[in-house]
């Protein structure tokens, strides 16, 4: 069972009924974190701690909810549920997109119980009250005892973003302003692969055993990979290294990093690619890093050799040894996008001990699965490496209970996960002032 949820006050910040006692005591952990060190278990255990993250995080930020693929036609929509909170998001007529909050205005019961699926109205199940496209309430089944004005009882809105293809979602009053900043930072790099002519290949939901932030923390940093042996065939075992850290024992797989990069970013240019890094995971509210880097092997795809998943090239781009063009996005979200295929994570907190993590495939829309694509080895890669991050983070969750557990050091290497935490730290804090 989920924790309650806190009241808000009038600007939906957390409300004075909160004891004072408490209150304080949560500033101070946040006000007194050990810069460089691992979060105090609180932060990975405490309900009220899970409460204000849903209220000044995921109430006040753009959330990636997902991509234009996975709502092909008009009507066609997806159901996203994070903490207390369950959104509908639905294509509309005119290719934008509508996002409702998924709570009838009658007796407040979800109006649609499926994770995805195609509509017309927006019937709810229980007293049969219908909502337009548009949330608009247009009928409510009541045999004439009650008169209302049903246009006070529309389904509450959201606010939304459509940038390259991905749709962010974001239920804030006011969304933080930035983000329009940030979106001109990464559609140049991934609008060539057009994720409007792409089609869902696979999509897995995992619920790990471990809060959000333990889940994000692991994906900040590569000092676990000798834990991905999949991952490894692909992905240089040298990321999040820079020169005067390399060990002895990665010399030579850094110097083909490097060859590779440097052939990489040569087409690149005579593409018109981006490939630089832009990294502003902390300075900046839309927080973000995002670079195209090579891939071992042939280069072009995650897979034992580097070649290409699918037969079929995405967007514009004319060449698959592309390598990755990696984007990590605060608070929920992290992306891969190769000449072949596209693969999105979204972490979306259940409550304070466990995240569904969401990862998508996304071919060309005209690929063929067993003709163009082999679906087992489309996904092998990322299933395995999932199912590791998951066991990785659980073992985190577990440690994070017991009595014995106190904050370590996070390595250099480890240094986009502090970039989380203390992005994180200053959300929060800006939201209890």
């Amino acid at each position: 069972m989920s924790a309650p949820v806190l009241p808000l006050n009038s600007r939906g910040k957390l409300a004075s009924s909160l004891p004072a006692e408490q209150l304080a005591e949560i500033k101070e952990l946040f006000d007194f974190r050990r810069v460089g060190y691992s979060l105090d278990a609180p932060f990975y255990t405490d309900p009220t701690i899970f409460n204000i993250d849903m209220q000044a995080i995921f109430g006040q930020h753009w959330i990636f909810a997902g991509s234009i693929a996975e709502l092909p036609e008009p009507g066609d929509y997806i159901t996203v549920d994070y903490g207390p909170y369950s959104l509908i998001v639905l294509r509309n007529d005119d290719g934008g997109v509508n996002v409702l909050h998924n709570v009838c205005r009658h007796r407040g019961a979800r109006v649609l119980t499926e994770p995805a699926g195609s509509t017309g109205n927006l019937v709810c199940g229980y007293h049969s009250w219908t909502y337009s496209p548009e949330g608009n309430l247009i009928h409510a089944s009541a045999p004439g005892e009650t008169k209302f004005d049903k246009g006070c009882f529309g389904l509450k809105r959201a606010h939304s973003r459509v940038v390259a293809g991905l749709i962010f979602v974001c239920i804030a009053n006011e969304p933080p302003a930035d983000f329009d900043e940030t979106a001109k930072i990464f559609e140049p790099y991934l609008a060539p692969h057009d994720l409007s002519k792409t089609k869902i290949a696979y999509q897995q939901n995992i619920v790990e055993e471990g809060n959000w932030k333990l889940v994000m923390e692991n994906n900040r940093e590569c000092y676990h990979c000798d834990g991905h042996p999949e991952l490894a065939c692909s992905l240089f075992p040298t990321w999040g290294l820079t020169e005067g850290l390399i060990p002895a024992h990665l010399e030579e797989v850094w110097d083909r990093n490097k060859q590779a990069q440097s052939s990489l970013e040569e087409r690149c240019r005579r593409y018109g690619l981006p490939y630089e890094v832009v990294e502003e995971l902390d300075t900046r509210v839309a927080g973000i890093r995002i670079s195209r880097e090579s891939l071992d092997g042939e280069g072009e795809s995650f897979s034992p050799d580097g070649r290409r998943l699918s037969k079929k090239l995405l967007g514009d781009l004319r060449d698959f040894r592309l390598g990755r063009c990696s984007m990590h996005l605060q608070p929920n979200s992290w992306f891969h996008f190769q000449g072949d295929h596209v693969i999105t994570f979204a972490v979306f907190p259940v409550n304070e001990h466990q995240t569904l993590v969401r990862t998508t495939w996304l071919v060309a829309d005209d690929a063929e699965e067993g003709v163009d694509y082999d679906l087992e080895k489309l996904t092998y890669t990322w299933k395995q490496t999932n199912l590791q991050d998951k066991a990785f983070v659980e073992l985190c969750q577990t440690g994070a209970g017991s009595p014995a557990y106190e904050p370590g050091p996070y390595m250099k290497s480890e240094y986009q996960v502090e970039a989380f935490i203390n992005w994180y730290v200053q959300r929060v804090q800006e939201h209890l002032a």
